[in-house]
């Protein structure tokens, strides 16, 4: 994505990814397809455009595991952040560092990274052996880039690793993995350089060698694309996964509801975030449970069926959740299945679920957390605006939609590489962009969804220990 001087859009161009999945609950992909594709988007951005670039800002999925031997070649394929493998390993890293939840101020969760080479200790210890440096994904972009092992900040409280309070490694959580800080890539703060685009790199994109920016993890840079900066400002992000995102002005640990406590990736501000796995891949998996490939179409369709008391519930678990179970065995589930059951209602089902499993997040949040104020809203998902209405009325909250928030992450990613060529000050930067819409909760439906979600909790309770029994 392209930032002109003025702060606005100017062109974008995207390129596909895909996942593997060779065993149940496993999901990674080849380090090398993310370079590809990155080559092959900016690619697509005409010449004249590339070659007036200034600076370079990245972001990137987090959790990544990235494994790499003395030479900086991949020694396998990244295992991801929605991977599920590893959850004895975070049992057992819990119980060889006692003080993890204090360090890293986050209950150990499978798709975090340090957990991941537990598992690949165990289970390939040939490529634990061999590994010489953990990147996460944008960093080993970054590598491609700029020849520097470097991360941020907020990517780097994702990992495990990270003393999040002190913005720094932890020695004892790389110990209990063991690891050294010489495994580690060096840290930046997000607006700040972390490097010089090479000139190989700089021939296959066709830019200039300019200045690449520390960067951020995707959320964190979705906040700083929406003018997220200040303690209590929030979004929600209505992604492959969703995620509510907090500021805060000091570290704020919440492990025991499993929130997340991260570090935002400008300088002195932290973050707390609940998460679901499942949210806007919740609605590409029941378009082809039912054969439909018109998204808009099957929504219009559930928004024209409704909700009542006696439509079917959906627990939206596909991949296990985060916030607030931390349970990598929970499942999917539809409940109240009639024979008169549509597609429509399983479609509004999945909205519904989504809607509120983030109400579940919120919760968490209002814990620990700067009241909670205006939510933006980003990802995908907000291209449907009765999944708004619906999300709106479970949160009981108002929100708000801004232009180009379909690409919180990417606008975020340019503003932190404006930032690292000197080109602004951060409050003239990473404002708010122009509001296309409010979208109101409806007082009706909100008392409809408050009374669903006590069925939608007592399910994931009832269902708890069978999810266990299940998939073991």
């Amino acid at each position: 994505m392209l930032l002109t001087e003025q702060g606005t859009v100017s062109a974008s161009a995207s390129a596909p990814l895909e996942v593997s999945r060779p065993a149940p609950g496993f999901s990674e992909q080849d380090p090398e397809a993310w370079w590809q594709a990155t080559v092959r988007a900016v690619k697509g951005l005409s010449g004249a455009a590339r070659a007036s670039v200034r600076a370079v800002g990245l972001s990137g999925q987090m959790h990544g595991a990235t494994l790499l031997d003395a030479q900086d070649r991949p020694l396998r394929p990244a295992i991801l952040w929605n991977d599920g493998r590893s959850a004895e390993e975070c049992l057992e890293l819990e119980r060889r560092e006692p003080s993890s939840r204090a360090i890293t101020g986050n209950i150990m969760m499978p798709g975090f990274t340090a957990p991941k080479l537990l598992w690949v200790a165990r289970h390939e210890p040939d490529i634990f052996r061999r590994t010489a440096c953990v990147l996460l994904p944008k960093d080993y972009v970054r590598l491609r880039l700029t020849g520097d092992k470097v991360g941020d900040m907020s990517d780097a409280a994702g990992t495990g690793w990270l003393d999040v309070g002190r913005r720094e490694w932890s020695d004892a959580m790389l110990a209990a993995t063991d690891l050294s800080r010489a495994h580690m890539p060096r840290l930046v703060e997000g607006s700040a350089p972390s490097g010089t685009v090479t000139a190989e790199a700089a021939s296959a994109l066709g830019i200039p060698r300019v200045v690449v920016a520390g960067g951020g993890g995707d959320n964190a840079a979705s906040a700083v694309g929406l003018g997220v900066v200040r303690s209590g400002q929030a979004f929600l992000s209505l992604g492959t996964s969703g995620v509510l995102f907090v500021v805060t002005d000091r570290f704020r640990p919440n492990p025991e509801r499993a929130a997340h406590a991260f570090c935002h990736c400008l300088p002195g501000r932290w973050h707390q975030m609940s998460v679901m796995l499942s949210a806007a891949s919740t609605l590409d998996w029941v378009a082809q449970l039912v054969g439909s490939a018109d998204l808009p179409g099957l929504v219009a369709q559930a928004e024209a069926h409704g909700l009542s008391r006696h439509s079917a519930l959906f627990l939206p678990y596909l991949t296990g959740e985060r916030t607030p179970h931390n349970d990598p065995s929970a499942r999917g589930v539809f409940f109240g299945l009639r024979p008169d059951t549509t597609p429509a209602e399983l479609t509004g089902a999945v909205l519904e679920g989504v809607a509120l499993a983030f109400a579940d997040g919120l919760d968490v949040l209002t814990e620990k957390s700067d009241p909670v104020g205006e939510i933006s809203v980003t990802g995908g998902g907000a291209r449907l605006p009765y999944w708004g209405r619906l999300i709106a009325a479970a949160l009981r909250r108002p929100l708000t939609y801004r232009a180009g928030g379909e690409v919180g992450a990417a606008l975020g990613a340019a503003r932190l590489a404006r930032l690292a060529a000197g080109e602004g000050a951060e409050e003239e930067v990473c404002t708010a962009p122009p509001v296309e819409r409010v979208v109101q909760p409806d007082t009706a439906l909100s008392a409809l969804l408050a009374s669903r979600r006590r069925t939608f909790q007592r399910l994931y309770r009832d269902l708890k220990n069978t999810f266990v029994e299940f998939s073991s």
